[in-house]
């Protein structure tokens, strides 16, 4: 997938304020403290204090993540889409929202969005999601509220349609995350979507995160085809995968060479009213042998491994462009 042109434009206007090799520092300074910053048990506030210093790391925020967020808010949207396809929200409060990225990302499939509310504590990363706005056509965008607030204390937003939160849970201490998915729910009218990174601990938060709204009675859209209990051990986790095609600036503050990014993400859909039915989703790349395929899937009788072989002609055909995240049609 490409990001549209014109949140392109908008990244491009940004970059342009700072040279390429302070861009391919900073970014590299970036990626050390995201992977190393971790919430401690008793911390009450986000960790975007110590990850973003000054407003240099602010613009290079926009070339280090914003591709790689937007990518995984796309694909979860997509996976919503798919399961509730007559679902047309007209509000949008996204989270912790960075520079908007996710409100692009909505927007993208759900041009009828009327509202949108954001919520960030960083002056600076508000500033830069305006300016940042006035590149897009989409009257949503443009009139966008932005509030300045911190999400682990008190705040007060009206109910909305579609309320997203990316990769804001490991800002958080367990505590404060737990009790801010409680209070996102208590503002969903429609459905809600939490997505972390594609690792054990990011799913760790996913998996608690489904079980506390499932006591509470949401209902699963994705990526789950079921609302039993996870049947995905300690030992293991769930997560999915984005491709975004890489800029020449972006290549150049990644140090990569390819073309792509994949961005791996673990994520949870949850909706006052269930999704359409599926019999299973591909949780790991189908193997594909001569004459057969082979897939992991959940389902709602757990983890199961099925092999789809030449000889069902008519489920082979639809089997072969299945990919890791796909649902499993019926067989």
């Amino acid at each position: 997938m490409e990001l549209p042109q014109n949140l392109r434009t908008a990244i491009d206007n940004e970059l342009a304020s700072l040279p390429s090799k302070r861009l391919s520092t900073l970014s590299s300074e970036l990626s050390m403290r995201y992977r190393t910053i971790s919430p401690s048990p008793g911390r009450t506030s986000s960790s975007k204090e110590k990850f973003l210093k000054s407003q240099e790391d602010i613009v290079a925020y926009v070339a280090f993540r914003l591709p790689a967020t937007f990518a995984a808010v796309y694909s979860a949207l997509m996976q919503v889409q798919k399961q509730i396809p007559s679902w047309c929200p007209q509000t949008l409060l996204d989270v912790g929202a960075g520079p908007g990225t996710a409100m692009w990302a909505a927007t993208t499939l759900y041009p009828e969005l009327k509202h949108i509310t954001l919520l960030e504590r960083e002056e600076g990363m508000i500033e830069l999601g305006k300016r940042m706005a006035n590149n897009s056509l989409t009257p949503s965008i443009q009139k966008a509220d932005w509030i300045k607030v911190d999400i682990t204390r008190d705040w007060e937003v009206c109910p909305h349609d579609l309320v997203i939160a990316s990769y804001s849970l490991g800002e958080l201490s367990q505590d404060s995350g737990l009790n801010l998915i409680r209070k996102l729910w208590a503002i969903t009218s429609g459905t809600l979507i939490i997505i972390e990174p594609g690792t054990p601990a990011g799913f760790l938060r996913i998996k608690k995160a489904r079980e506390l709204l499932l006591t509470a009675g949401a209902k699963t859209v994705a990526p789950c085809p079921h609302d039993n209990p996870c049947p995905i051990s300690d030992k293991d986790w769930c997560h999915f995968s984005q491709r975004v095609a890489r800029s020449h600036i972006h290549r150049l503050v990644k140090s990569g060479e390819l073309s792509y990014e994949d961005e791996k993400f673990s994520f949870l859909s949850m909706s006052h009213a269930p999704g359409v039915a599926i019999t299973g989703r591909v949780i790991r790349h189908p193997q594909v042998r001569t004459g057969h395929i082979c897939f992991k899937l959940c389902t709602p009788n757990g983890l199961t491994s099925t092999t789809v072989s030449k000889k069902d002609k008519e489920l082979y055909r639809k089997s072969r462009d299945l990919s890791w995240g796909s649902v499993m049609p019926s067989i």
